[in-house]
């Protein structure tokens, strides 16, 4: 791909970027993490439109290295949807070519499509519990992934649930269920590879229990406290780097045991009820139990990390405004003191075992779906057919319908005929 992808609409995208770098509170220099204040504006990583400037991420421009892991926050914000941030989402891309999804949140899927990626790599899934915070664009992935150019069936990990009904292959089932008019309807007319659905549920109680085990990747799980049983963490671990992610959870033992000295580690940090009353009209008994007991607030999140020293803490699961982020991370250094990053979309963390280098991703809105890896088939099966009732009220235009198929045909050099019921 060109790295000069120089276009209106795309350095649009750098200037919206460079700007949410002001939100930042980490600065890595010299090959290191360090914190500076949450006041402190960053300086050298800012470009100007049309500068070239690797402070910005491009994506699909840059090759990992093979010790190298990329971090992109496809979804940082809360359960309610707003533009600037959507729910649960984070890309893992791997130096030996490996992807991975941690949870799709509602709103996630244009952040993903923006990074250009064919969606033959984006085939693993791993979702943390089943709010719709954390898999509520599944299904527009999965299937809106077939006209995106997905031939490889989507793999999807997640958790048991106390009774069947509360685990993962009971919800994906029924999504399969509540989906068959689009599957029929996509069914003998593309290649349908990619709407197949693989569904992975393991134990929920399992404590570092390994889930995944491929291409030198280790994925582990680990209980997580968030609602009922049935949520769960996840660790991934490769080339001697740790990514720990909590998906949302309480602070807990099988965290700061496990996730202890990660490379980067994820964690919910959600608003402090204090914001919550004031800006989201909780009550103040709903802001203390929501924020203090459904989720990890930022003066427990610091706490977390305080025992589990990662190299990097990222913070995320809130509104990340110019009026909230700063509370939050004065409430997060009343209990930690280390390396700290408070997410936005479109946050990108590159993660070598030397260094932690933290931009922001450059968007082009008018991205388009990136081309198939492999050879397309030609779709088997037949779609089903409408009714007479609907086949009755058809106006087929058949001269210019024919004078389309001609018009594609001689441009491609096909010979394809319509069949006009």
């Amino acid at each position: 791909m060109n790295k000069k992808f120089i276009v209106a609409g795309f350095f649009l995208g750098v200037v919206a970027s460079a700007i949410s770098l002001v939100v930042l509170v980490v600065l890595i220099s010299s090959g290191t993490t360090t914190s500076t204040a949450a006041n402190q504006t960053l300086t050298g990583d800012i470009p100007t439109p049309g500068e070239t400037s690797l402070n910005v991420y491009y994506p699909g421009t840059e090759k990992l290295a093979p010790d190298e892991m990329r971090v992109v926050a496809c979804g940082t914000g809360q359960p309610s949807a707003r533009p600037k941030q959507a729910a649960s989402c984070w890309l893992v891309e791997l130096g030996n070519g490996e992807k991975f999804l941690f949870d799709i949140g509602a709103g996630s899927h244009e952040r993903i499509a923006a990074q250009m990626i064919p969606y033959d790599y984006l085939d693993k899934v791993f979702i943390g519990h089943l709010h719709v915070d954390h898999y509520g664009d599944l299904a527009s992935f999965w299937l809106g992934g077939t006209t995106m150019n997905r031939l490889t069936p989507l793999r999807v990990w997640g958790p048991s649930g106390q009774k069947p009904e509360f685990g993962t292959k009971y919800a994906l089932e029924r999504l399969k269920e509540a989906y068959v008019w689009d599957i029929a309807t996509r069914s003998g007319v593309i290649d349908s590879r990619g709407m197949e659905l693989e569904i992975n549920e393991f134990d929920y109680r399992g404590v570092n229990n390994i889930i995944y085990n491929e291409n030198g990747v280790v994925i582990k799980s680990i209980p997580a406290i968030h609602g009922i049983d049935g949520a769960v963490s996840f660790i991934l671990e490769w080339q001697g780097l740790k990514l720990a992610y909590s998906s949302d959870t309480f602070p807990n033992k099988w965290w700061t045991e496990h996730a202890k000295g990660a490379d980067i580690a994820i964690h919910e940090c959600f608003l402090p009820p204090t914001l919550l009353v004031e800006k989201q009209g909780f009550t103040v008994q709903e802001a203390l139990v929501v924020g203090t007991l459904g989720h990890t607030s930022p003066q427990q999140f610091g706490k977390v990390m305080s025992e589990t020293k990662p190299r990097l803490a990222v913070g995320y699961h809130f509104y990340n405004d110019f009026n909230t982020q700063p509370i939050v991370s004065e409430e997060v250094r009343k209990t930690y003191d280390g390396p700290l990053a408070l997410a936005t979309d479109y946050m990108v963390f590159n993660v070598a075992p030397d260094d932690i280098k933290i931009r922001m991703s450059a968007v082009n809105e008018e991205v388009w779906p990136s081309p198939a890896i492999k050879k397309k088939e030609a779709p088997q099966g037949n779609m089903s057919p409408p009714s007479d009732f609907i086949n009755s009220g058809r106006k087929n235009y058949l001269l210019t319908l024919r004078k389309v198929w001609s018009d594609v045909n001689k441009k491609f050099g096909t010979a394809y005929k319509p069949v006009v019921v």
